[in-house]
């Protein structure tokens, strides 16, 4: 596991194209990477959290701040 967190600027992205940008980050993560999502379309509220379940990644927190949503993902094994 790793403790290096990238980021992924999401904002002013509509769906699907933050949680495929998600996917595609976390593809060149190894096991165990965090990636941080900045995102404001509405409907990420649902689907990064759908995401996460359906390909076994970890989210760790949901937040919002600054008019925006930041989620914390950990990569799965």
């Amino acid at each position: 596991m790793t403790d290096e967190t990238e980021t992924l600027d999401a904002l002013g992205l509509l769906c699907p194209l933050p949680v495929l940008k998600a996917r595609k980050r976390l593809k060149s993560l190894p096991a165990g990477g965090l990636l941080r999502i900045l995102a404001d379309d509405p409907a990420a509220i649902i689907d990064v959290p759908h995401f996460c379940t359906e390909a076994g990644h970890t989210l760790i927190s949901a937040d919002s701040s600054n008019g925006h949503q930041i989620y914390l993902i950990r990569k799965s094994d």
